[in-house]
């Protein structure tokens, strides 16, 4: 997810609370007022006492020539570099994004220049500093910034198994998001094959519908979260970061409220895409779901080997959930 961070120097109490509302990252402050921001909510920092600290963490950088770049392309690479454009050239940035490749921030003054930066050379910068006095032009620099979602690849997968187990745990994720049709989350047995399991956003003539919520699947599963990692459904708890995708590979960042983790009848549904096999082992009822190619969700216990469902393929291993170039097999 790109980054927004707001520069409030010299601090004013309004432009700090627009970041805090606008769900922003953080805000660059002058040195000692952490503390006079934190009493609005819950923010990072960015000073000398704060959360993220100048010279150590982020390093400010205003860039006019070629010798300016070199100097940020020398900044180490865990380090965030902001950087401060005096003519607004291109060119500069796209040299630091071949040669640097992430933790680049750009400073800008409008929302319109924020779509610039994230969007250039299509991978974009990892986020903005907005500098601004205008309260509105906060408000839509986030959304501009909250609307660029990772984009998932999906495959058509045809289901080659479909057969009932015996009990075990399940993980149903309630999260603090209204899911749509077509939409829930990616969960797989391996690393390397993921179903797209459908939000329980349908009504029932028995349940009521809870757009909010994925019944996911067994506890040793993975879910893809955001960032490319992976995290095991037993594991998840509330205000964990979860990954929501819908029917066209459109994501979006989503937190966890609760994991309801419980004893249930399962079943075990297998699937092969683009001679990759994969698996999963869900609950088995008929409010479980996956997703049809064309939206359409097709109940756990209705689904039958030739259908065709989406799912999600993976060619790299995982190690602690992050890609690893390695052989690995998973059955």
């Amino acid at each position: 997810m790109k980054r927004l961070w707001v520069h409030v120097v010299p601090y004013r109490k309004e432009i700090a609370i627009a970041a805090l509302e606008s769900g922003a990252e953080a805000v660059v402050l002058p040195d000692g007022q952490s503390d006079t921001v934190r009493q609005f909510g819950k923010i990072k920092t960015v000073e000398a006492h704060g959360d993220i600290k100048p010279g150590v963490d982020v390093e400010f950088i205003d860039v006019a020539g070629k010798e300016d770049e070199n100097r940020a392309a020398a900044v180490p690479a865990q380090r965030i570099v902001v950087l401060r454009m005096l003519d607004w050239t291109i060119i500069p940035i796209e040299n630091l994004l071949a040669r640097r490749g992430k933790n680049i921030m750009v400073q800008v003054e409008t929302s319109e220049q924020a779509k610039l930066m994230v969007e250039i050379l299509e991978k974009g910068v990892d986020g903005v500093v907005l500098k601004t006095r205008d309260v509105n032009e906060i408000k839509r620099c986030a959304e501009i910034i909250q609307g660029i979602r990772e984009k998932i690849d999906l495959v058509a997968a045809t289901v080659t198994v479909a057969r009932q187990l015996g009990m075990g745990d399940r993980a149903c994720l309630d999260t603090c998001t209204q899911m749509t049709l077509g939409e829930g989350m990616l969960v797989g047995n391996t690393a390397t094959g993921f179903f797209l399991v459908h939000s329980e956003s349908i009504d029932n003539p028995y349940v009521a519908s809870r757009p909010f919520r994925v019944n996911a699947g067994a506890v040793h599963a993975y879910t893809l979260t955001p960032g490319g990692k992976t995290k095991y459904l037993a594991d998840l708890k509330a205000g964990d970061e979860v990954m929501l995708v819908d029917y066209h590979g459109k994501s979006q960042i989503a937190y966890l409220g609760r994991n309801k983790i419980e004893k249930r009848p399962m079943m075990l549904v297998e699937a092969e895409a683009e001679g990759q096999r994969m698996s999963l082992v869900l609950q088995n009822a008929e409010t479980i779901r996956l997703v049809r190619p064309d939206g359409q969700a097709v109940s756990v216990t209705t689904i039958k080997p030739g259908d065709k469902v989406l799912g999600h393929i993976e060619k790299a291993g995982r190690h602690f959930g992050m890609k690893v170039d390695e052989t690995l097999i998973e059955r």
